[in-house]
């Protein structure tokens, strides 16, 4: 990453070996698994509340919430790529280590970041009445699973600030290779958050709103010890951790956060909406369904998190190779990354069958909505391999930065996804709920590999990095 064109022949060559690929993802997949978390606590105590109404109202909210807080991970995207590139100057630059002028470039990118994230986490705060009701409105909430949304909305929303500071964060973490403390902030985050919501719920007897409670202060906690993680790992001050310095804080530098990820935030949102929609068609079709598919679609989260791992190692590998004009070696990354995450995913797919039928005990005691879930549980732990391949492309192609390919398949699945998925509904309704899912992860799948196929065949990878 920080090798210059004078000195990348000299260089040694990238390793792509599998132990390599695996030593990348393993960290980053343990520190992922830690963030689906939040939800899956708080879907579980709801879902052992006996009130099919407060479950189906849990999934639409945390649906809504995905909706308005993932629209904006370009925080994360913009984060690590911002503070790898900050780093690899930093070893350029300081042949002395100075302790204070050094970090500064790091310093100034996180702080850009976390001001990001509160002034559009304020807007969202501000917003909330009007968001919640044309969220939810959006999303066909039937009257009584909607005010069971409205009650945990009404709390979570005063958390809105604090997470999407996490994304600044762990975007930070990341690009500097700091996975370890990615798995110290989220774990940390986890395990306050099952401790208090438990108090809240039990202790407390409070409910819906005790459940959006505890993750909201779970997660104000965390960006407290996410502060403190990093001035331990600039070595600094406090004061010097919340002084800014004017160079950094220009109009130019601002708007880049937006600017580098523009193309991503556009696939990002579609993505978004495309769950969103499905979230809708469950809500219509009533609260046991709804119910039943929020439970089931935390698989899909969990295994998404967990097969993140290896497309991290995609992104890194692929990303140095295309850097150096490497097309051979390229290639070898694509393959073995490819068989590293099915891999991964036949494992993933194998543990869902075996803990099924434990899972969806755990997560409700709701006869009807457990029955329903179950009927449909093969659907949900064959998502694993359903959408592996679209976690490792989007690897591959974040690697090569290929941005407008990145939004302009966004695109084209936009156009054949909702209508496909709308015929999928009205044939057959719960069934084809899970098949628009599956549609979703493998149409991306088949348009991200039709791009990468037609450069492999033309030799013209650089087309699919433009700026590179």
């Amino acid at each position: 990453m920080s090798a210059n064109s004078a000195t990348s022949h000299a260089m040694p060559p990238i390793d792509t070996s599998y132990k390599r690929i695996v030593a990348i993802a393993l960290p980053v997949l343990l520190a992922n698994l830690a963030m689906p978390l939040q939800s899956v606590i708080d879907t579980a105590i709801v879902g052992n509340m006996n009130d099919t109404a407060k479950l189906a109202g849990m999934g639409l909210a945390i649906q809504l919430l995905s909706l308005l807080l993932v629209s904006f991970n370009f925080l994360q995207y913009a984060s690590s790529g911002l503070a790898a590139q900050a780093l690899g100057q930093l070893a350029n630059n300081t042949s002395n280590t100075s302790a204070v002028s050094v970090p500064t470039p790091l310093l100034s990118i996180l702080q850009r970041a976390l001001l990001l994230a509160f002034v559009i986490g304020a807007i969202l705060l501000l917003a909330k009445p009007w968001l919640i009701d044309f969220g939810l409105q959006a999303l066909s909430a039937n009257p009584e699973s909607g005010r069971a949304a409205k009650t945990y909305l009404d709390v979570r929303f005063w958390g809105v600030i604090a997470e999407l500071m996490n994304f600044a964060f762990i975007g930070w973490f990341a690009g500097q290779g700091k996975t370890r403390y990615m798995l110290y902030q989220q774990g940390f985050i986890a395990v306050l958050n099952i401790v208090l919501t438990l108090f809240f719920v039990f202790a407390m007897q409070m409910g819906l709103a005790g459940v959006a409670l505890g993750t909201t202060i779970a997660f104000w906690f965390g960006i407290l010890m996410a502060l403190w993680l990093s001035r331990q790992h600039l070595k600094i001050s406090w004061s010097v951790l919340f002084k800014a310095d004017r160079q950094y804080f220009t109009k130019e530098k601002m708007l880049r956060l937006f600017s580098l990820n523009k193309d991503i935030f556009v696939r990002t949102l579609i993505l978004t909406l495309s769950f969103a929609w499905i979230t809708r068609l469950s809500a219509q079709s009533g609260d046991v369904i709804l119910a039943a598919n929020a439970i089931l679609l935390q698989v899909l989260s969990i295994s998404a998190f967990a097969l993140d791992g290896v497309a991290v190692s995609a992104e890194t590998l692929s990303g140095q190779a295309a850097g150096r004009r490497d097309w051979p070696r390229f290639r070898i990354i694509v393959k073995r990354t490819g068989v590293v995450s099915y891999g991964l995913a036949i494992m993933v797919s194998a543990i869902w069958w075996l803990a099924m039928p434990t899972y969806l005990g755990f997560m409700t005691n709701i006869e009807s909505v457990f029955a329903l879930a179950y009927d449909y549980h093969l659907y949900a732990v064959l998502l694993p391999l359903v959408g592996v391949g679209a976690y490792w492309l989007d690897g591959i192609y974040f690697g090569l930065t290929a941005g407008s390919v990145i939004r302009n398949a966004a695109l084209i699945l936009a156009a054949i996804f909702f209508p496909l998925s709308w015929l999928l509904y009205q044939q057959w309704d719960m069934t084809g709920i899970w098949l628009s899912v599956w549609c979703l992860l493998l149409l991306r799948l088949v348009i991200l590999g039709g791009f990468l196929y037609r450069a492999n065949q033309t030799g013209s990878y650089e087309k699919l990095q433009p700026e590179a």
